[in-house]
């Protein structure tokens, strides 16, 4: 495939997928070896050559897995990934590259600040890999990498057959009184596709969130909150079973030590290295900072909810309960619903809009592409043109099916590079899980879902509209964990913008605009219970730092202890003794969360802050826009992130202006 060409999707045999990978790694050892013997000058342009042609290739497997997933797919996709993570280790372990990287550096006046930059994440990623370290040094950091892969594996798998252990069968339909018609029948569909009937309730968040939320059935909710809450434990229906309790000291030891053989004090440490945080004190105090902010206004909200209860009829209010009575609070205070929001959302019409507002930003055009291959019907082409001249293409797939990944993101085929005959330009994907068209009727849109598109764009508009030359800084390459978030949470404000709604809003029958007294609601809405939401996602944040940051623990019983501090420090209600929230917390203990779960809020105030900005001087401004683009939307990774938001805020970031945003006074307690 020519560098500047879009996959062709139609003429792709996914048969030959693992021959063709063959071919591309035996040529990329090839180069290996050739850039081992070249000059220290080579190493930049041949490792980005190397790359660029992988990624091409494996972000089509990734992507059609996603998106297309059938049983060849999968197995072509089992099949490829070992050998794209055997050449990747082979990459990082690599000393003669490393030393080639360190001869580089040394002549680092030579290189432009891209090279400069792509260098010394290149140095970082070969010392975090390892590659440094002698003899049974080396051989540990192996040892601890695999065991700490088949532990994170065991820790996933152990909560999934836990979750998929419990299940309960009600035949009798008044005990599920409250719950909509649309989540009964689903559980019905559950109950007879386990050839039972009545209706089988499960521990998977699409059933286990409506009970708690509308469920009359107090009883049953504190059923299924004990069961989803003690989850590969040693509490709650399946005690002991599955217990996720050994393996989570076993996961926080073995980081530990990974951590020390690399030079750290700590885990979190190591977490930070390539992150956009300095230290894991600074992420502590940052935490802290917030709950000191918050905390009074989530205890005001949990005092309101419990006289709301008592008013109701519940005086002594449970955390099985709080989902329940926040639902009915929300509902008579706000009257909206976001089925009534729906036919003001079309979605041709929702991306008109967001097309107009990244245009008068960022001075851009969208044109769709017809004749550009895609992979399904529900999938367009759009190129991205500047004053007549294309920059960039995206794909959109954005209405679910049977054989499609669940949720929405956004991913890339190739990310601009300089080329001897002038630019590869970014290709980027947004997928979402939109409900389709009928024939009576286009997708129409709630207003998250409005929201989760724009999330979606942001990181896209992040990668395509980079001016960055070299490759692994160009784009969200390079981008630090903590920052990456920030352009896609930012695109998120435009969505609540008085001014912004008419552009992406019209009923699909009538053409009206939403309707001024629905919009209102919609606005007040936005904040309900934020205080309690904020102190809930800080305990997670500072748990997760903290564990990773003080002494291991040696017990189960010394993270609880743990947990069981933060709470009495930043929880705003109670919850009972048996809830083993920590056995079930994926995000660290089986995904790449650990250290950096505090990311999420990290990047809502960069992002709140960069916004306040455009609030100030005009969310429509297109000098504002342009000045964005220009200081730090368009460098890609190319420079350190905190220097790139100064240059535009022009001080460091402020929680005030996300506290604000979420309706937050900021009042201590």
């Amino acid at each position: 495939m020519p560098l500047s060409e879009l996959p062709e999707f139609s003429r792709l045999n996914i048969e030959e997928f693992p021959t063709r990978l063959d071919a591309l790694l035996a040529e990329a050892r090839a180069r290996v070896k050739e850039l081992e013997a070249a000059p220290p000058e080579a190493l930049l342009p041949g490792l980005e050559a190397i790359d660029d042609r992988l990624e091409k290739f494996w972000s089509v497997v990734s992507h059609l897995n996603a998106v297309m997933n059938s049983a060849g797919l999968r197995e072509v996709h089992a099949r490829c990934q070992p050998e794209i993570t055997r050449f990747s280790n082979e990459m990082g372990q690599n000393r003669a590259l490393f030393e080639k990287a360190q001869s580089l550096s040394a002549r680092a006046d030579e290189l432009t600040a891209e090279q400069g930059r792509a260098l010394e994440n290149l140095l970082r990623d070969f010392r975090l890999a390892g590659v440094a370290l002698e003899g049974e040094a080396q051989s540990r950091f192996k040892e601890l990498k695999q065991q700490l892969s088949e532990l994170s594996t065991r820790f996933q798998n152990q909560l999934l057959d836990a979750t998929q252990a419990w299940s309960k069968l009600i035949t009798d339909a008044s005990e599920l009184a409250g719950v909509p018609e649309s989540i009964l029948d689903s559980f019905a569909e559950s109950a007879g596709a386990n050839d039972q009937s009545g209706y089988r309730l499960s521990l998977d968040a699409p059933a286990y969130m409506p009970i708690m939320q509308f469920a009359d059935n107090r009883a049953l909710r504190r059923e299924l909150y004990e069961a989803f809450t003690t989850r590969a434990s040693d509490q709650g229906p399946h005690a002991g079973q599955w217990d996720n309790s050994t393996l989570m000291v076993d996961i926080l030891q073995r980081r530990a030590e990974l951590a020390t053989l690399l030079g750290f004090e700590n885990y979190a440490q190591l977490s930070l290295a390539p992150k956009m945080a300095d230290t894991p004190q600074q992420v502590v105090d940052f935490l802290r900072e917030l709950a000191l902010k918050g905390k009074a206004q989530g205890e005001r909200e949990y005092a309101e909810l419990k006289a709301f209860a008592a008013s109701k009829g519940c005086p002594d209010l449970q955390a099985w309960d709080v989902p329940y009575y926040s639902e009915q609070l929300k509902n008579e205070r706000y009257a909206i619903s976001q089925e009534e929001l729906r036919p003001y959302f079309p979605v041709d019409r929702v991306l008109e809009g967001l097309f107009r507002v990244a245009g008068i930003l960022f001075d851009i055009e969208f044109e769709r592409n017809e004749t550009a291959s895609v992979w399904h019907d529900d999938a367009r082409c759009y190129r991205l043109r500047r004053q007549g001249v294309e920059i960039a293409s995206v794909y959109t797939d954005l209405f679910a099916r049977s054989n499609k990944r669940g949720g929405a993101w956004m991913a890339d085929f190739c990310g601009r590079r300089k080329l001897d005959d002038g630019h590869q330009l970014p290709v980027a994907f947004v997928n979402c899980n939109f409900s389709a068209p009928t024939s009576a009727r286009p997708s129409l849109l709630t207003h998250n879902e409005v929201t989760t598109l724009f999330h979606e764009f942001g990181h896209a508009l992040h990668h395509m509209l980079t001016e960055v030359d070299v490759l692994p800084v160009s784009g969200i390459n390079g981008v630090a964990w903590d920052a990456v978030e920030l352009p896609s949470q930012l695109m998120e404000n435009w969505c609540w913008q008085p001014e912004v709604i008419p552009l992406i809003s019209a009923h699909y029958e009538s053409n009206d605009a939403l309707p001024e007294a629905l919009l209102e609601r919609l606005l007040a809405a936005k904040n309900f219970q934020s205080g309690m939401q904020m102190m809930r996602q800080l305990e997670f944040s500072l748990f997760d730092m903290l564990l990773h940051k003080q002494a291991v623990p040696t017990t189960a019983d010394d993270i609880q202890a743990l947990l069981d501090t933060v709470r009495a420090e930043v929880a705003v209600y109670p919850v009972p003794s048996f809830n083993r929230f920590q056995h079930g917390f994926a995000h660290i203990f089986g995904g790449g969360y650990a250290a950096g779960y505090y990311s999420y809020k990290w990047a809502e105030v960069l992002s709140a802050d960069v916004f306040s900005r455009f609030a100030e001087e005009g969310v429509m401004n297109a000098e504002l826009g342009q000045e964005f683009l220009r200081t730090l939307l368009s460098r890609g990774g190319s420079e350190d992130p905190m220097s790139l938001f100064v240059r535009f805020r022009g001080r460091q970031p402020s929680p005030e202006a996300m506290l604000r945003d979420n309706g937050i006074i900021g009042e201590a307690a």
